[in-house]
């Protein structure tokens, strides 16, 4: 984008939460939130400092994963055959 970034720094704090008993295997665990603080130095115009930020965040993998559903599969293997855990 031809935007010159003298100086950028983030940090990020992400919260879980579990509840449950894995004895049990009642255990449920949870993303709670994640916060970002983004430092920025540059003199180039706020607002093409921002379109950088935005395409940053809209390209950013983790950060897009969070925000939006995403289907997970699992497939799971004992001594080499398909296992189904859900039996008992």
């Amino acid at each position: 984008m031809k935007v010159k970034i003298d100086k950028a720094r983030v940090h990020v704090t992400a919260r879980f939460r579990n509840e449950g008993s894995v004895l049990r295997e009642t255990v449920q665990a949870q993303g709670v939130g994640v916060e970002t603080k983004l430092d920025v130095e540059s003199d180039e115009p706020p607002e093409r400092v921002a379109a950088v930020i935005r395409n940053s965040e809209q390209g950013c993998y983790i950060m897009q994963t969070v925000r939006n559903p995403t289907p997970v599969e699992t497939r799971v293997t004992l001594n080499g055959a398909d296992f189904d855990t859900s039996r008992k």
